[in-house]
């Protein structure tokens, strides 16, 4: 899936119909056709594209689909990890058999709208448009997923999804996500979310929760409140070590409530004090949304460790 799809390259003119369709079969072809058309727009499930073309914020000269590369379509096991392919729908993920595999990363596929959205928006279309309330990327971040890019001349490179997400690494023309690389955890999983009056299922706010026994540690992302999926990192270190691990992953239930706030302080902090030391009180819409972090961070965790 391309970065631009949906997402980059947004201009003011009138929508109009393509000049170019080209439907590759493979990767490589698909890498080809956007070497040789760089003003091209790679598409899938086209939900996020479409929105863009019929709003006029996007005309693009050419398209390149992917829906015919069967190979992207699908998933494999890797060294202990699962390698996902870039097109599986959020309809595939949501099926019982991925959700043994991952259970978070189904539970938003699940979440992510009405049937029609589900049946056509794919995995790489939710990276690649990068769109704050995908469903998706808290998950990914909360697993520490990396993708695996194809490039010109068959070339593959492997970046961190979190790097891509906050732009510390960008696709160059002609890239392409072809797959994604998550670890197989083996331990509870769980994706929460609060939807508000941003659209139809859209998340106001959103968390993602992975237990990693092997690791004694926790890991979690919130989803939707920024740009980008936000770990809180020094909550996760510190209710890592209050949880019994070798005791059915006991907690005191009064830790469940201070992790919920400690990761809503982290993710939505206080205004800085003012030069005479005072500090403003936060706007009621955002302390709202703060309170709404603590409470699916809060039953999150619990879920995962019940």
């Amino acid at each position: 899936m391309g970065q631009r799809e949906g997402a980059a390259g947004l201009t003011t003119h009138a929508p109009q119909a393509a000049q170019a369709v080209t439907l590759p079969t493979t990767l490589d072809e698909a890498v080809a056709a956007l070497t040789a058309m760089p003003a091209a727009v790679p598409v899938a499930g086209g939900t996020d594209l479409m929105a863009a073309v019929n709003s006029g914020q996007l005309r693009p000269a050419a398209l390149v689909g992917l829906g015919r590369i069967s190979e992207i379509r699908g998933w494999q096991y890797q060294d202990g990890h699962a390698l996902l392919g870039a097109g599986l729908t959020h309809a595939r993920m949501g099926r019982p058999d991925f959700a043994a595999l991952i259970p978070a990363l189904a539970a938003s596929a699940r979440a992510a709208g009405p049937p029609q959205i589900r049946n056509a928006g794919t995995l790489g279309g939710n990276i690649a448009s990068a769109a704050p309330t995908g469903d998706a990327l808290p998950v990914l971040a909360a697993l520490e997923a990396t993708l695996i890019i194809a490039g010109p001349g068959g070339a593959r490179g492997e970046i961190p999804v979190s790097h891509l997400l906050a732009g510390v690494e960008m696709l160059r023309p002609g890239e392409l996500i072809g797959y994604v690389r998550v670890p197989l955890l083996h331990a509870p999983q769980v994706f929460l979310k609060a939807t508000g009056r941003t659209g139809p299922g859209r998340a106001m706010a959103s968390v993602a929760l992975v237990l990693d026994p092997a690791r004694r540690g926790v890991r979690c992302a919130v989803g939707a409140i920024a740009p980008m999926p936000l770990r809180p990192l020094e909550a996760e270190q510190w209710v890592a070590q209050l949880i019994d691990w070798d005791n059915d992953r006991a907690i005191v239930p009064e830790a469940l409530t201070a992790f919920g706030e400690y990761v809503a302080a982290a993710c939505i902090p206080d205004p800085a004090p003012a030069e005479d030391g005072s500090v403003e009180p936060l706007p009621p819409a955002v302390l709202h949304l703060r309170r709404t972090v603590a409470a699916l961070a809060r039953r999150a965790l619990g879920r995962a460790l019940s």
